[in-house]
């Protein structure tokens, strides 16, 4: 069929109001027509009747539309650019390559132009963002002879002058031409330069993109789609619970993370990000997190009102179908999991713009937006406790800037540790979404016990962290476990809890020596008691009103270890801190030792930080100690330990010339290397007179 044929059959069906299944064919002729056509007039008319035809924009399939025709732009540039590079490729002169273009075709330039000149002003402004863009994606993708860099300059100013007057038509729109603007920007922003990206208006932009992605129907819808989950949550045992993957409500979030903007989550967060650090007026940075805010309380109430919420992690495959488990839930996991990454990015952006404007800082509203940020990452907690505090290095670092700038301001910390306290406090709740928030108050007021007042730390910080102490035995309770001992740790160590920490050492020692070995491993029960050493020990104001208090506690250590099991427990525990590098294999190693070994150790471990005239004490008494363990593995670590702190630089010039002393003139070295030999004797060698050889085999053989 001729093209003018062609192009007139087109032109009446895109008039007409055609069937929505028959638009995806209509749009593929047109791509085809586009680039074949040879009378510019034709081009122009048919890309301004594409922006209006009824077939195509009555019937709207959400921004999927709007990507059809980004396609399409797209594709008959691509087809434009391989249609010049076949001419090209044919080895003619120049004046022939004019003749074919006459007889099929135009050239790539002037092609350019009159596809643009169809974007005029019959058409919406957010329209000939498709057309513009479309076109520079597609002339991106492939470098053409046929594609000046002065025509891509132009390209890339009109873009970006068509996407402002957008801005300001769509700025107080929530339809589909403030999500076109989004999606397309998502699109072309990577390959926009940085003199056309600076002439964007970003006042106007951050809004419509926050909206785009958070509340508007081709975004997250507000969250509300979670709380549908619970409607077609249906139990089919006892026990067991089902969401089908046949029911609406998982078609509705499969639906939601396969849109445009959804799928392309990453860019268009780095795109939000980049727009908050380019913003001239600061309060809608402020209006970003409020939406920020607004977005997570409600995903997490929705969550809440989920029978999902009600199984906790690690009992998931017990009490959910293997459909919900292996099928359903994930998918559901993973839209969560693609929103958090979003949020977090535009955090990140948001931080950097503090950190970087003074005038935030000189207005004090750097504690405003931190204290935004912390109640969203709460609010956003169980997701990203599936994954870890660690999973990936954006949220570590939005996380603890946000802790770092709000312990500036210790009246802002004691008012927002009020704010995220736990309902009940003293008692362990009985829904994981509490537990979970539990967990999250836990972990952040450990960072801010220096900044809290003392009545804070003893009120809210120790009475949160009391009943989980002796929970270990509990899987399910294993990292508030740990984040409970990190806690009472941190509150303990604080100058301001000297008094807090003189009624409250002695409870936690017994918490201590109750939950060690069963379910608190050698390296942590190490580390708890060396760090209780350090607390009591001067320049602290409790050691003027406690001054025995570290004979104390090492007596505890000594007694109980004079009695505790010499063979190695079996557990399970957790780590509450983060080993480090250089102590990975000797940590593996304390692993397998015996209760006795570990108080061996733990007395070793805090002999650097003993007053000299208790060191003098303590250093045969540990020695001994030392010796009375019966396995010659775990006497040697203990050896070696006692070693080190005598000769590896532990000891400060004073406490080591006591060592020394102790070492040469009294018996320390002895006491150490052959203690257990002059108990017990060499074990495993045979009785031989005085001044008899030992056997060899060639002494055997005679």
């Amino acid at each position: 069929m001729p093209m003018d044929s062609l192009l007139g059959t087109l032109l009446r069906s895109l008039r007409t109001h055609a069937d929505q299944q028959d638009t995806p064919r209509l749009l593929g002729t047109a791509a085809s027509l586009l680039t074949g056509l040879s009378n510019p007039l034709n081009v122009t008319l048919l890309t301004s009747q594409l922006l209006l035809s009824p077939a195509i924009w009555e019937r709207p399939d959400g921004l999927q539309t709007c990507l059809r025709m980004l396609s399409l732009f797209h594709s008959a540039a691509l087809g434009k650019i391989q249609q010049q590079e076949e001419w090209r490729g044919a080895q003619i002169g120049s004046e022939h390559i004019s003749q074919l273009a006459q007889a099929n075709g135009l050239q790539c330039e002037e092609w350019i132009k009159a596809v643009i000149g169809g974007a005029d002003e019959k058409s919406d402004r957010w329209q000939h963002l498709l057309v513009i863009g479309g076109m520079l994606i597609g002339l991106e993708s492939r470098e053409s002879v046929g594609l000046t860099r002065s025509l891509k300059l132009t390209l890339e100013s009109a873009l970006v002058k068509a996407a402002n007057l957008a801005l300001e038509h769509e700025a107080h729109e929530c339809g589909l031409g403030s999500t076109c603007v989004a999606l397309v920007l998502n699109h072309t922003f990577p390959i926009l330069s940085d003199s056309e990206r600076i002439r964007l208006n970003y006042d106007r932009l951050l809004p419509l993109l926050v909206e785009a992605i958070l509340f508007s129907p081709e975004g997250l819808e507000s969250g509300y789609f979670l709380g549908t989950v619970d409607l077609d949550i249906i139990q089919v045992q006892k026990q067991k619970f089902n969401w089908s993957s046949e029911s609406d409500s998982f078609r509705r979030v499969q639906r939601i993370s396969s849109r445009p903007l959804m799928s392309s989550m990453g860019p268009l967060s780095r795109l939000i990000a980049h727009a908050v650090e380019n913003v001239k007026h600061i309060q809608l940075i402020q209006e970003v997190l409020e939406n920020l805010v607004v977005f997570s309380k409600t995903l997490l109430s929705q969550w809440r009102q989920n029978k999902l919420s009600e199984v906790d992690v690690a009992e998931e495959s017990l009490f959910l179908t293997d459909e919900t488990f292996k099928t359903t839930l994930p998918v559901l996991w993973q839209l969560l999991r693609s929103a958090l990454f979003g949020m977090v990015v535009v955090l990140r952006g948001i931080l950097s713009r503090v950190l970087s404007d003074g005038v935030l800082s000189q207005k004090k509203e750097d504690a405003n937006v931190a204290t935004s940020v912390l109640r969203i990452l709460r609010s956003l907690y169980f997701i990203s406790s599936r994954l870890g505090s660690n999973s990936f290095s954006q949220y570590t670092f939005v996380y603890l800037t946000a802790i770092d700038i709000l312990n500036n301001y210790p009246d802002r910390s004691d008012h927002f540790i009020h704010e995220i306290r736990p309902l009940e406090l003293g008692q362990i709740p009985q829904h994981p979404l509490d537990r979970c928030l539990d967990l999250y108050f836990l972990n952040t007021s450990e960072y801010l016990t220096l900044s809290l007042p003392s009545e804070t730390n003893d009120q809210l910080l120790v009475a949160a962290a009391n009943p989980y102490l002796v929970s270990g035995g509990n899987n399910n309770l294993l990292p508030i476990f740990e984040a409970a001992h990190s806690v009472m740790l941190a509150v303990l160590s604080a100058p301001q809890s000297a008094a807090l920490t003189a009624q409250h050492l002695p409870f936690y020692v017994n918490a201590l020596f109750q939950v060690f070995p069963q379910n608190l491993s050698a390296r942590q029960f190490r580390l708890a008691f060396k760090t209780l050493i350090h607390v009591v020990m001067p320049p602290s104001p409790l050691s003027v009103s406690q001054p025995h208090l570290p004979s104390v506690l090492l007596e505890l250590v000594h007694h109980r270890a004079l009695t505790a099991p010499q063979t190695s427990p079996k557990r399970d525990s957790v780590e509450f801190a983060a080993v480090p590098p250089g102590q990975v294999q000797a940590d593996a190693q304390t692993r397998t030792l015996s209760e006795r070994a570990v108080l061996a150790l733990t007395l070793v471990d805090s002999l650097p930080y003993l007053p000299v005239s208790e060191l003098r004490e303590w250093l045969p008494l540990a020695s001994s100690l030392a010796n009375t363990i019966s396995d010659s593995q775990m006497r040697g670590e203990c050896r070696k330990r006692f070693w080190e702190v005598l000769n590896g630089g532990e000891m400060d010039p004073e406490r080591g010339q006591v060592c020394v002393a102790w070492w040469n003139t009294r018996g320390g070295r002895e006491e150490l290397l052959f203690g257990w030999e002059e108990t017990h004797g060499n074990e495993g060698e045979e009785a031989m007179m005085s001044g008899a050889l030992p056997p060899t085999p060639e002494r055997n053989k005679l």
